[in-house]
């Protein structure tokens, strides 16, 4: 017979073993988390937009006169020498059409014009007969005055008969002149358009390309009417580039004519470097894509190297330096946050959290400088959780 003490011994043993496992089971868990080391180094503030770039002097071809424009027979991307290519040629523009009302009227005027020609020549004709018979009686009375047959009078009024003959012929023939001007006038009034007097007629203007260069817009490529001063195409030199970002007002005051700039994200292998020459003096009104009204101000850049991929109008991002550091303490921004109006990070050490409160000067989007409140080297929680606080038990994830 089992004595009962081997009974007791074993209910005890097992009431052990269900404490320690409860015990085991109850124990905290380390929560795992990614830990980063606050380092010294070198530190640089920018600010990220995006640009435009645009031909520093693009040269607009427009009609010097209204008329009839020829299609166009040059494309973006064509070069063009300064005054030797054609960008355009403009032709007279053709007359409107005439009604039956109108044309009736005109026809009529040309039916005038045609009788007062008429007429005219029938006055030359008579004043050219009178200037005739004047030109004989004078050659008479010479002949009959050197005997002293007729008076000195009557040879004056001979000669005075010739001269006033005389003059009425070139006033018939002046007449005449005009009379068939009117009837061109009236004759031209008819034309309709598509006529073959208008056909004949050759190009009225060619425009000349101003400068050497690659024709960048063609505003008119198809034959119509165009008033004077219409924009026909844009011209400029594509190796001749500048940036134009729109910079927020608050950061278009950070920075100024010769603040140096990367021009990245622009399609090629490398960025590529500029600098800022101006700033304009006056912003503009944008709404944001979150429909927020934002101060902005144009900033225009230059290239210290282009390349020749890069074109008008071509997309890019431009990083503009604000403020650097060579050799600053720096902790991770994501390894931040607020505590109350304080920022935090939470300090690993023995597996064991300390919440330490920073002085924090600038930030970029990686990183934070500190001021003050830790060491370099120490590990901080990045990404903190909201169950996390001040000697919780972690673990680093691998």
């Amino acid at each position: 017979m089992k004595s009962p003490w081997f009974k007791r011994i074993l209910f005890g043993l097992a009431a052990v073993a269900v404490i320690a496992l409860l015990a085991w089971s109850l124990r905290e868990q380390p929560a795992l988390v990614d830990v980063a080391e606050v380092k010294q180094g070198p530190m640089k503030v920018t600010i990220r937009e995006e640009g435009v770039t645009r031909v520093r002097e693009v040269y607009a071809v427009s009609a010097p006169i209204a008329g009839q424009l020829s299609r166009t027979l040059l494309n973006e991307g064509d070069r063009v020498k300064a005054g030797e290519t054609v960008v355009a040629a403009i032709h007279p523009l053709a007359p409107p059409l005439i009604d039956r009302r109108t044309e009736a009227e005109l026809l009529a005027a040309r039916d005038a014009a045609r009788s007062g020609v008429g007429i005219a020549e029938s006055e030359l004709q008579r004043a050219e007969t009178a200037l005739h018979l004047a030109e004989t009686e004078l050659g008479r009375a010479l002949k009959l005055a050197v005997p002293g047959v007729i008076s000195e009078s009557a040879l004056h009024r001979a000669t005075n008969e010739f001269e006033l003959q005389k003059a009425a012929v070139e006033a018939a023939k002046a007449t005449v002149g005009f009379r068939r001007a009117e009837l061109a006038s009236a004759e031209a009034r008819l034309m309709q358009p598509g006529s073959a007097a208008l056909a004949a007629e050759g190009c009225c203007v060619d425009v000349l390309a101003p400068v050497d260069g690659v024709v960048l817009a063609v505003a008119a490529k198809s034959e119509q009417a165009v008033a004077a001063g219409a924009r026909i195409a844009e011209i400029g030199n594509t190796t001749d580039l500048e940036i134009v970002a729109d910079l927020l007002s608050a950061d278009a005051v950070r920075i100024g004519p010769g603040t140096k700039a990367l021009v990245r994200d622009w399609g090629g292998e490398r960025s590529l470097e500029a600098t800022v020459r101006r700033v304009d003096p006056a912003a503009f009104t944008k709404v944001s894509a979150l429909g927020i009204e934002e101060q902005r101000v144009n900033t225009v850049l230059d290239l210290d190297q282009g390349d020749g991929r890069l074109g008008h109008g071509y997309r890019v991002f431009v990083e503009l330096a604000i403020w650097e550091c060579a050799d600053c303490l720096q902790v991770p921004i994501s390894a931040l946050f607020r505590n109350g109006g304080d920022w935090s990070v939470f300090v690993l050490e023995d597996d064991r959290l300390r919440q330490a409160t920073l002085e924090i000067g600038q930030l970029n989007d990686e990183v934070a400088q500190v001021l003050g409140g830790i060491e370099a080297g120490a590990s901080v929680v990045l990404h903190p959780a909201d169950t996390l606080a001040e000697g919780s038990r972690v673990e680093r994830r691998n």
